[in-house]
């Protein structure tokens, strides 16, 4: 099972602004949507190809609706996200998932709430230490070199 995890911004609830829109109401109707954190929406698909189809069909309505788009493929991490990116990348066979996580985006999280993420390479195996802010757990995100470079 891959998990989409949708992010709306600060301005709007990403539930209201996304499901709004009849044809994306009726994409996810199949899907038990659940709420990671906070302003978000995550549906479970079968496949990291059917995440990456659902995208690609929501696409219109994300790119007025969302912050941003995480997926998790537990062949790739059974703990840490994708980028929309990255993970397109893996399902169109452009980047092995043994050649991921290199490059992270880590966000702190507080009381569910994703706070300002931190760029950071993993080194000999670990994570730097996310010390923006007091926070009491951290949420990893791989991402691919170019987004990386564009932070």
């Amino acid at each position: 099972m891959t998990e989409v995890c949708l992010r709306g911004g600060e301005e709007m609830s990403i539930r209201e602004a996304l499901l709004a829109y009849e044809t994306a109401r009726s994409a996810l109707a199949p899907y038990n949507i659940t709420e990671p954190f906070e302003n978000t929406i995550a549906v479970d698909t079968v496949s990291l190809g059917a995440a990456i189809s659902l995208l690609n069909d929501l696409s219109w309505y994300l790119a007025r609706t969302t912050d941003e788009v995480l997926l998790r493929d537990p062949s790739v991490s059974p703990t840490e996200w994708l980028s929309r990116n990255l993970a397109t990348a893996i399902r169109n066979s452009n980047i092995l998932p043994a050649e991921t996580g290199v490059y992270l985006k880590v966000y702190g999280e507080d009381g569910g709430q994703l706070v300002e993420p931190m760029y950071v390479t993993r080194r000999d195996g670990a994570i730097p230490v996310y010390d923006l802010a007091d926070v009491s757990n951290t949420v990893v995100v791989r991402v691919t070199e170019s987004e990386f470079e564009q932070a």
